[in-house]
């Protein structure tokens, strides 16, 4: 987290380096960060904390869509072998002490192999779809933070064209380089949000492209485990053992005093 802090740090100072200048004495001088920043107003504090979040959001995305740690080849193996020697129940087990979006699916589908293929099937897909919704969660406030942070930049330039129009109204227009000047500070918020922004839509669709082919791999590992799967050896087994809610309707068995 604070490797993240520390390159949003640096890359929102690099985001607002070179913008404006000011002439004075007949050489032109670069202002500093600091005075970019600050002249780009309040807009720059929200726009920071967007930069920072976005560099949080693109670790953690690499990181959660990686192969690894999607599916861990220790966990994979460990499961094959339970299946080769036909221990469903230790394989379900196992997948439930080790949680990862590929040990849930599998759970998912071991846990109904007793009710036949197609409900294998559809807990399978219905799993896949949970995990897949878990991985594009925190992806998708990368495109949130793209579509935001332009607008929050342009309420800064708007807000700061309203106060320079509003000076010029009240000292005349004696100097025009004064009125080029703010506005050339004021439009440094809306260059600031659409730096941030560019880099985040991009991360947004390379991260999403990453979670789908995360998600085929988890898939290619499911239908190479449940291929040729004997299920009507497994016919009525409850495999997961956990409570079963759903009964016989009261009316069908009456309690042994009515039959009396």
């Amino acid at each position: 987290m604070w490797r993240a802090c520390v390159c949003a740090v640096f890359f929102f100072s690099f985001s607002t380096v070179g913008f404006t200048a000011e002439e004075k004495g007949g050489a032109v001088r670069h202002k500093t960060l600091w005075e970019q920043i600050y002249e780009g107003g309040w807009v720059m504090i929200p726009i920071g904390a967007c930069s920072i979040l976005t560099f949080y959001l693109c670790g953690d995305g690499v990181t959660r869509t990686s192969r690894k740690r999607v599916a861990p080849p220790k966990f994979e193996a460990s499961v094959k072998g339970f299946f080769r020697q036909g221990d469903y129940v230790g394989a379900y087990n196992y997948c439930k002490k080790h949680p990862s979006p590929l040990t849930n699916t599998l759970r998912a589908g071991i846990g109904m192999l007793g009710e036949g293929k197609v409900a294998v099937g559809e807990a399978i897909v219905a799993a896949m779809h949970q995990e897949s919704s878990k991985l594009n969660t925190y992806i998708s406030y990368l495109s949130v933070i793209g579509v935001c942070t332009p607008m929050i930049g342009l309420l800064g330039t708007v807000t700061g064209m309203i106060k320079a129009f509003a000076n010029l109204g009240a000292a005349g227009i004696g100097d025009p380089s004064g009125l080029s000047a703010a506005i050339g500070e004021v439009l440094v918020a809306t260059a600031s949000g659409l730096l941030i922004a560019i880099p985040a839509f991009g991360m947004f669709y390379f991260l999403r492209s990453r979670s789908a082919s995360a998600m085929h791999h988890i898939q290619d590992i499911v239908l190479e485990m449940f291929r040729k799967m004997p299920y009507e050896h497994m016919s009525g087994l409850h495999i997961s053992g956990e409570e079963l809610f759903a009964a016989l309707p009261n009316w069908v068995q009456a309690p042994a005093q009515d039959r009396a």
